[in-house]
């Protein structure tokens, strides 16, 4: 394995030119006003009961993507048992969602100013972003300290080598083929850029939510991603081969069923995906009128619900890279919506290990399924791509991020101390 170092809506007064418009816009302002008095209160930025905080992760997304921090919130709690750390976010939904879901403080900062003073106040000296949210780049304005890009999974998609990633100090990947994704596809992003960490967040258990299966049953887990925000994002098999995948699960009386589709499917932003979805939970819901045992884990964490899975199905995404690490002796079938195999098994090594559900193979689902229940065919090949995408054994990736944090925060005074002496 190559070493990669780690170096250094505003109130407004209305207008009315009636009086039924003045007083139906004075409730309106009203209710404003009080919202944003709510605002205000709860996005103080007098910070300093925390005192010195040397850790912020940053967050600047609402509700609806609060799943990419949600997995690193064990992470960063065990960070703060060395280091204090607290999460700063910018949407008061999020702020309070959050401070009940982890014992870490949560700081509300609505305006840049607000962001800013509250990094001054506690000394920030690390700051951890888990996405490329917009927001990022407003918090990327205060200079001293290391900025620090963990992204909220480990993924061949091609959303997780932005260009983006030149905006950071350092960019945390699990292994070898992350360092690989991003030499293949950026220009002039230095391999000092990149710290090599593993998975942390994998090295924390997970509560399993599966109950056992019947007697003589096993489970096939079908996770399909979202389409993305763009065509070249767009990784799902949902609205190509979900249908045909769910009704060859369902076709067996042997196998039971668990759709966990990503949380963006379940909200439903894409219409297609939509579709194929309410399609799915009818199809699903009907199977279980017959023999109630097929499972739909929508707002369970997809670690959750791994044990007890005989085989996954899933999309190019972290889930099956997750499950890759976590189970590596169950098979995983890949889905390709583009039918480009050689494409495939180079932008996502692990599909040299998967049969895969494209538009020429899709008709044998239930083949296919049933010959890696019994045979596994590449359950060696897995094995070997488990250390090409992590490298590391359980434990070991939260050693090192431990360990990188602690570089950040004396590569940053050091460097502090520099430039104030000049």
């Amino acid at each position: 394995m190559p070493t990669v170092r780690t170096p250094a809506r505003p109130v407004t007064r209305a207008t009315s030119w009636a009086a039924g418009t003045l007083i139906r816009w004075g409730v309106h302002a009203k209710r404003l006003l009080v919202s944003a008095a709510e605002r205000g209160a709860e996005s103080s930025t007098d910070v300093s009961e925390h005192g010195s905080t040397p850790v912020v992760a940053y967050f600047g997304d609402q509700p609806a993507t609060l799943y990419q921090i949600r997995q690193w919130l064990p992470v960063f709690e065990a960070v703060a048992q060395h280091r204090p750390l607290l999460v700063l976010t910018r949407d008061a939904t999020t702020s309070r969602l959050l401070r009940q879901e982890t014992s870490l403080p949560v700081v509300l900062a609505h305006r840049i100013d607000d962001v800013l003073a509250a990094y001054r106040q506690v000394d920030a000296k690390v700051v951890v972003y888990v996405n490329n949210g917009m927001l990022n780049f407003q918090s990327l304005i205060y200079p001293d300290a290391l900025h620090v890009h963990v992204n909220h999974g480990e993924s061949d998609k091609i959303s997780m080598v932005s260009n983006q990633a030149k905006a950071y100090d350092r960019v945390v990947v699990a292994g070898r083929a992350a360092v690989e994704r991003h030499r293949r596809a950026l220009i002039n992003l230095p391999d000092d850029r990149l710290a090599v960490c593993g998975r942390p967040q994998l090295d924390h258990d997970v509560d399993p939510v599966l109950p056992p299966a019947p007697a003589g049953v096993r489970t096939v887990l079908y996770a399909p991603t979202w389409s993305g925000e763009n065509d070249a994002n767009n990784y799902t098999s949902l609205d190509r081969y979900g249908e045909v995948i769910v009704r060859a699960v369902l076709s067996h009386p042997d196998l039971r069923l668990v759709y966990r589709p990503h949380p963006r499917v379940v909200e439903g932003t894409d219409p297609a995906c939509a579709r194929a979805h309410r399609t799915l939970v009818g199809m699903i819901e009907s199977a279980n009128r017959a023999a109630e045992r097929h499972l739909m884990p929508f707002h369970d964490a997809p670690l959750a619900v791994f044990d007890g899975v005989d085989l996954l199905v899933t999309d190019v995404s972290s889930v099956g890279l997750d499950f890759l690490y976590l189970r590596p002796e169950a098979p995983i079938v890949l889905t390709d919506r583009r039918t480009d195999r050689e494409r495939l098994e180079c932008e996502a090594p692990v599909a040299r290990g998967t049969d895969v559900v494209d538009a020429t193979t899709v008709e044998d689902v239930a083949g296919t399924i049933r010959r890696n229940l019994d045979a596994d065919p590449h359950r060696a090949e897995r094995a070997r791509l488990r250390d090409h995408y992590f490298g590391f054994e359980r434990h070991e990736s939260s050693t090192r991020f431990q360990e990188l944090v602690e570089e950040c925060i004396t590569t940053r005074d050091a460097l502090v101390r520099e430039r104030d002496t000049r």
